[in-house]
């Protein structure tokens, strides 16, 4: 079985961190390590229930993060509905989740929207959660095969058909691919998993991947589909043949494709996703930029940053509490170990925890 196990470093999101100080607007205190309860972050006493939902990337982590906090807040219950990061800040914006849970962030038109449920301050984005999006496929006797940005697309586009084509064997002059049909499996909910996946095909395979980025699967692509990243995990494994891009830390058994960077061939690891993150650019409100066309050695380009998204100011007081303690828990060195113990993704930095807590403390009330 394939793990990925990722350790601590601290280099990683830095860019995000400078973004983050920037997105919030809404001040904040600069006693950013201060733990949940203290003076400048949520009260001591926290009750209610706070609810969210969105990502099914970010649900094993979600998990830990939802039990953890009642160790921290014993009258505090968060519920997480992983319905897909689309649907996650769609049901944000409607006001049915005090926050969202996101692989992809909010756009301009999203952004101009929230302000009718946050106030005049709008929302900000928290890099949470890392990983590689795997190219996972299930081909029995092969557990990893080269594949460059434009294989990959056509692959995903139908132009390619099975795993003998030559297209794939030549890069793979060692491996015995058989005839077996190739079989796409992809996201059926609107996905920030999908958007990422799309982004890369559109950075790096321009002529053999037209359809944009898109967070909904092309309707013109004739392939399977199945809910959330549990879905197409399982689908995948049931199906002789299947490829599909999730999570990297929910594949299982699956065999991955390592994707050409440069000269080289790059398998998923950790350390790769977060090469490719500390060289990312600042994006809005605390998101970020990434490169899916480098060519420097050991980068994966195939990432995602999970981002929670928060109001900036609550229309009551209650939730604005609930949102602090929650947040603060989930970037605190104890949420992020629960979570990588849990799901196996990056703990965040030290320079990302500082930036995102003074964004998440300076949460406040609708005046």
């Amino acid at each position: 079985m394939k793990a990925l196990r990722i350790g601590r470093y601290a280099a990683v999101l830095s860019v995000a961190a400078l973004a983050l100080t920037a997105c919030g607007g809404n001040g904040g205190s600069t006693e950013s390590s201060a733990p949940a309860g203290s003076e400048s972050g949520a009260p001591a006493e926290v009750s209610g229930t706070l609810i969210g939902g969105g990502a099914s990337s970010q649900e094993s982590a979600m998990t830990a993060w939802t039990n953890g906090v009642t160790e921290v807040h014993p009258d505090l219950t968060v519920q997480y509905d992983p319905v897909g990061s689309g649907s996650g800040r769609e049901g944000f914006l409607a006001g049915q989740y005090s926050f969202a849970g996101s692989d992809a962030a909010m756009d301009e038109e999203e952004m101009a929207s929230a302000e009718e449920v946050c106030g005049p301050e709008g929302v900000f984005h928290v890099p949470s959660y890392i990983s590689p999006v795997a190219v996972a496929f299930n081909l029995e006797g092969v557990d990893e095969v080269n594949m460059d940005a434009e294989t990959i697309a056509q692959v995903f586009t139908g132009e390619i058909t099975t795993w003998n084509d030559p297209a794939i064997a030549d890069q793979n002059p060692d491996a015995e691919l058989p005839d077996t049909d190739i079989t796409v499996v992809h996201r059926a909910d609107d996905s920030g998993t999908t958007e990422n996946f799309t982004d890369y095909l559109t950075a790096a395979a321009p002529e053999s991947w037209t359809y944009d980025v898109v967070e909904t699967w092309p309707s013109e692509i004739t392939a399977e589909s199945a809910q959330q990243t549990s879905g197409v995990v399982s689908l995948a494994q049931s199906t002789d043949g299947a490829i599909t891009y999730a999570d990297a830390s929910q594949i299982g058994e699956l065999g991955t494709v390592a994707v050409q960077v440069g000269e080289e061939y790059v398998p998923y690891s950790a350390d790769a996703a977060a090469a490719a993150v500390e060289k990312a650019a600042p994006g809005e409100a605390g998101a970020v930029e990434l490169d899916r066309t480098t060519t420097e050695a050991g980068v994966y380009p195939i990432v995602l940053v999970s981002y929670h998204i928060f109001c900036n100011q609550y229309q009551d007081q209650e939730t604005a509490d609930m949102a602090k303690a929650f947040g603060e828990y989930v970037v605190s060195e104890e949420g992020q170990a629960a979570a990588e113990s849990s799901a196996g993704n990056a703990p965040i930095s030290e320079a990302t925890r500082e930036a995102a807590l003074e964004s998440i403390q300076a949460i406040s009330v609708q005046g």
